[in-house]
């Protein structure tokens, strides 16, 4: 396979934050100082939440917001299969069990008549993402769980600065968590963000990250049994330079995807993403395109495989996790999965960073396209 040229994604990071970043370096405190609370409190401030924790990625945040909701063993959470599989594993983590609900096929989020429809005696909670950057229907999602006294997660790791009726996505359940990784609209390179307007979650988020300490200024006293998810000075120096730019990171990104819209529009081939919604703003995490329902997963493989022949990065987002080797232990999804299974096997995320040039986004759609016509009909 040829080396790739035009790579799935790449980390935005100008001048001005490569200095903040060795502006820490130069001081003697690299953990748990200035930058930390001021990124915390930027965060909060973006989203519109009393209280944001930064952690070490995503995943150790939606962790923190199962333990800190007394979630456990004998619960079961409602997710998606079609998600990254952290959302499932998180719960798993604190032996709950997770439930795999279908997906809307036109906004890939969670279907909420099918999520009533999964609730059981043994619901706690309704994991809801934000899939690729749009958000979730959650005036819906947030009703049901009121009416089954359900808390509600949201995964808004793909969906910083998303918009719900005026309302940015991750402060709008009981706590939500953004994700920092170099793929991700911007990035500490590895990090996360819990957010919540609870301050009980806060509080215990904090201690936890922080190997339990309830009480900062003791070190070797621990409240909790807790993790080393702390984030460091370094990280969030580069988080606070990224969280000021963040609009007209979006911009760009929104820009990008009008390209790549402009040039596959038309294509009887391709399901592309809608480029606007009435009921808020998507933040552009991935541009993911879908073949009709003439390809197959076999087909959608093949043209992956050809792209990147020709140095262009591409993935197959997402694998429903149901299907994946790692849960096949776990009992078959009660309600059948169609939209998920279907959607799986059809999508293709085609590079996106907010420095793509219009010639490499003109060259992936016409070597799509090609890829696209070389399967028989």
């Amino acid at each position: 396979m040829k080396a790739i040229r035009i790579p799935l994604s790449a980390p935005d990071v100008t001048e001005a934050e490569i200095e903040a970043v060795a502006k820490v370096l130069r001081t003697p405190q690299l953990s748990l100082g200035p930058k930390l609370e001021a990124f915390e409190r930027a965060a909060a401030d973006y989203v519109g939440a009393s209280h944001a924790v930064a952690v070490n990625s995503g995943t150790s945040g939606l962790h923190l917001c199962i333990r800190c909701l007394d979630i456990g063993e004998g619960d079961e959470v409602i997710v998606p299969s079609f998600t990254f599989i952290a959302a499932a594993n998180v719960i798993c983590m604190e032996r709950a069990t997770p439930v795999f609900v279908d997906i809307d096929p036109a906004t890939l989020n969670l279907d909420p008549q099918k999520v009533e429809a999964a609730i059981t005696p043994r619901t706690r909670a309704i994991l809801v993402v934000h899939t690729f950057g749009r958000p979730a229907d959650m005036t819906a999602l947030v009703d049901i769980a009121k009416r089954h006294r359900l808390r509600v997660i949201e995964d808004a790791c793909e969906a910083i600065g998303a918009e719900y009726h005026g309302q940015k996505v991750g402060a709008i359940g009981d706590a939500g968590v953004f994700a920092f990784y170099p793929n991700k609209q911007i990035t500490t390179g590895e990090g996360g963000m819990i957010v919540t307007n609870d301050a009980a979650v806060a509080t215990m988020a904090r201690a936890l990250r922080n190997q339990g300490r309830g009480n900062p200024g003791e070190w070797l006293e621990h409240t909790l049994v807790g993790y080393n998810y702390r984030l460091s000075e370094m990280q969030c120096a580069l988080g606070l330079e990224q969280l000021r730019r963040v609009e007209s990171i979006l911009v760009r990104r929104a820009e990008v995807t009008a390209m790549y819209d402009q040039q596959l529009r038309g294509n009887p081939d391709l399901t592309l993403p809608q480029l606007h919604i009435p009921e808020g703003r998507i933040s552009w995490f991935v541009y993911v395109a879908r073949l009709s329902d003439r390809f197959q997963r076999h087909h959608r493989d093949a043209i992956v495989a050809a792209l990147r022949e020709q140095g262009i990065g591409c993935g197959r987002y997402f694998a429903p996790i149901h299907l994946q080797p790692a849960y096949q232990d776990l009992p078959r999804p009660h309600h059948p999965l169609t939209v998920t299974e279907h959607v799986g096997a059809r999508s293709i995320a085609l590079p996106f960073f907010n420095r793509i040039s219009p010639a490499d986004v003109q060259e992936v759609c016409e070597r799509l396209q090609d890829a696209i016509r070389a399967i028989p009909s």
